[in-house]
């Protein structure tokens, strides 16, 4: 039995290229897969298509105007006079209060313009109109 010289052992290397590339791939993977797990609580609506459609995140209220005329905050059944008193308290407390109308195509647009009339009186002055992307 032979016992090896202990200066004769090549001492162990840490590889860091390939440590460094997997981190990245890992951090790209957990990028791309939390855009897909954004949850918005809404209705489902045939909203028109826009071609210049863009993508807001920062939206206060997200209200649903249907075809027969029901509204929803969210994913949620509301009335239009509870709606306008919740966003006008939601509006003195945060400087930076919008809402985003999610109207059906089929809808009447004077149903529309009368929602965001009230609104406007309500002393709210940041909202918008969603549609789908894509659309000519």
């Amino acid at each position: 039995m032979r016992l090896r010289d202990r200066r004769s052992f090549a001492k162990p290397e840490v590889m860091i290229i390939p440590m460094i590339d997997i981190m990245f791939f890992l951090l790209v993977f957990f990028m791309i897969s939390t855009l897909y797990m954004v949850n918005l609580k809404t209705v489902d609506v045939n909203m028109p298509k826009a071609a210049s459609a863009q993508t807001q995140m920062n939206v206060t209220y997200l209200v649903t105007l249907k075809k027969d005329g029901t509204l929803y905050l969210e994913d949620k059944p509301i009335e239009e006079k509870a709606l306008i008193q919740q966003a006008k308290q939601e509006s003195r407390a945060n400087s930076h209060f919008a809402v985003v109308v999610r109207a059906d195509e089929g809808i009447d647009y004077g149903r529309v313009v009368d929602l965001l009339d009230h609104f406007r009186s309500a002393g709210i002055s940041r909202f918008g109109l969603a549609a789908d992307a894509g659309g000519e």
